[in-house]
């Protein structure tokens, strides 16, 4: 974990100097900054997102972007025996979320706040946790809500909520905390994204929010079209400059979680799969050499076989790029937003621009971001298989397709694109024998702790396995 919070907790500890801090207890205080705990809130999701820890994060391995060398599991979907999603439920519900709710109850009890800015640093927080929600019901599907961290309040065992209807609510708390991101934050150097830049917190709460809508839009087209055309309205991600991603500092505790899984870890874990590496490299991908190293002694790059054991040496590696501590972690981006956009446009939504024109936008983006020129941009899209109008496949095949090269950085988002288009077309795990699952199955500790209520969220979508659909996989 990072140590912004603990620092942060030094400094208060630290403030009180007289003979009566000797009867404080200074390593738990009880009374904690609002700004230290959003920056810990901010922090500890930024790192479970980009890590690519087998204990905590195989989105990388799911969507067949990285496969392993010597132990498999993971690139198999094994979940249980590492408690990969019983860390991913304590992360989001028992850190993130819960000090995005302390942060904000401070703020709203704090006297000498303004105001505008009370309003202001509780849409932030608030911000934090709808997405860390949105995160939770995308993986799992039913998900405590309404009651979550309840416990104060007597409820140690919250109902599960309907994943759609959790949907729909964090769309209409996503409006109210787009309207209520205005003028100066007050935040400051607690905003360790934008700076406590409300406009630029306002268009990813939009962005957001038009992500949320596309993946509605096959269960619920007239209520994704209502939200996205609000969202486009208010102002997305217009450029890189937007990007909501945390700029990681070069020396330990404070680096990339993808370093320090790659390089501080010792390990040769990891080689790319030849699932993207096979796409690639029929298209020419100019995204290649900044994607992948070449194998010891190659002239092409060469992905290990998904799910089966494989070379460190005789296969590609992960870009140089992401052996750097300070690369930063990314969890919306311009690039996303344009596909989202080319989704929109293709549906009949109310978008400026054609389907083809945010498409291409996405692609020429996704190639410069990672160091190619305009001009790798325009070859790329210059070929038949990758031009909008000749590229096979349905429309939604087509951005599907595309949406997942670009994302290759980001397993989460990556893993979510394959099941909302089907596409692209993944390998059978050569252990599993099967395709990726369709969800993660529910934390075992659940089972122990609240069996009526998960038993009864399990039964409502259809059974707690892998290959039960999420609502909005339902086409």
């Amino acid at each position: 974990m990072k140590k912004i919070f603990i620092i942060c907790l030094s400094i208060v500890a630290l403030s009180a100097c007289d003979l009566t801090s000797l009867n404080v207890d200074t390593k738990n205080p009880t009374e904690v900054p609002a700004g230290a705990l959003f920056a810990n809130s901010t922090v500890e999701l930024f790192d479970y997102m980009v890590s690519t820890n087998v204990n905590e994060n195989n989105l990388r391995l799911w969507s067949q972007y990285w496969t392993q060398t010597t132990y498999i599991d993971e690139s198999n979907y094994e979940l249980v025996e590492r408690n990969a999603n019983g860390r991913l439920w304590n992360k989001l519900y028992a850190t993130v979320i819960r000090d995005a709710r302390a942060a904000k109850a401070i703020i709203e009890a704090d006297g000498t706040l303004l105001a505008d800015e009370k309003v202001v640093q509780a849409a932030m927080c608030d911000l934090l946790e709808v997405y860390s929600m949105h995160v939770l019901v995308d993986l799992f599907g039913n998900v405590p809500y309404t009651e979550a961290l309840m416990i104060a309040e007597g409820n140690a065992n919250p109902a599960y909520d309907d994943a759609k209807a959790v949907y729909t609510d964090l769309l209409a708390r996503l409006a109210t905390i787009s309207n209520n991101l205005s003028g100066d934050s007050g935040m400051g150097a607690n905003d360790l994204i934008y700076g406590g830049d409300a406009a630029q917190w306002k268009k990813m709460a939009n962005s957001l929010r038009l992500r949320l809508a596309i993946r509605l839009a096959d269960s619920d087209n007239a209520a994704a079209k209502t939200a996205a055309e609000a969202a486009i309205a208010a102002g997305v991600f217009t450029s890189m400059a937007d990007d909501f991603e945390i700029a990681y500092q070069d020396a330990p505790p404070n680096t990339n979680p993808v370093w320090e899984d790659l390089v501080q870890s010792g390990r040769s874990d990891f080689v790319v799969a030849n699932t993207i590496v096979d796409y690639m490299n029929t298209l020419n991908d100019p995204r290649r050499d900044y994607y992948f190293t070449k194998a010891d002694g190659a002239t092409d790059h060469i992905g290990g076989i998904y799910g089966a054991s494989n070379s460190f040496a005789s296969n590609s590696r992960p870009g140089v790029a992401m052996y750097s501590t300070t690369m930063p972690g990314t969890l919306l981006d311009y690039t996303e937003v344009e596909f989202l956009l080319a989704d929109a446009a293709e549906r009949g939504y109310a978008v400026t621009g054609t389907t083809e024109d945010h498409y291409n936008a996405g692609i020429e983006n996704s190639v410069m971001e990672w160091g190619g020129s305009a001009a790798d941009a325009t070859a790329y899209l210059a070929q038949a298989d990758v031009a909008y109008a000749t590229a096979a496949g349905t429309w939604k095949e087509k951005i599907g397709f595309q949406k997942w090269l670009a994302m290759y950085n980001r397993g989460f988002e990556g893993y979510a694109t394959y099941r909302v288009y089907d596409a692209p077309v993944l390998n059978i795990a050569a252990s599993a024998g099967t395709l990726p699952p369709t969800r993660f199955t529910y934390p075992t500790d659940e089972y122990s702790l609240n069996q009526a209520n998960i038993e009864a969220a399990a039964s409502a979508m259809g059974g707690d396995v892998p290959t039960t659909k999420l609502f909005w996989d339902a086409n």
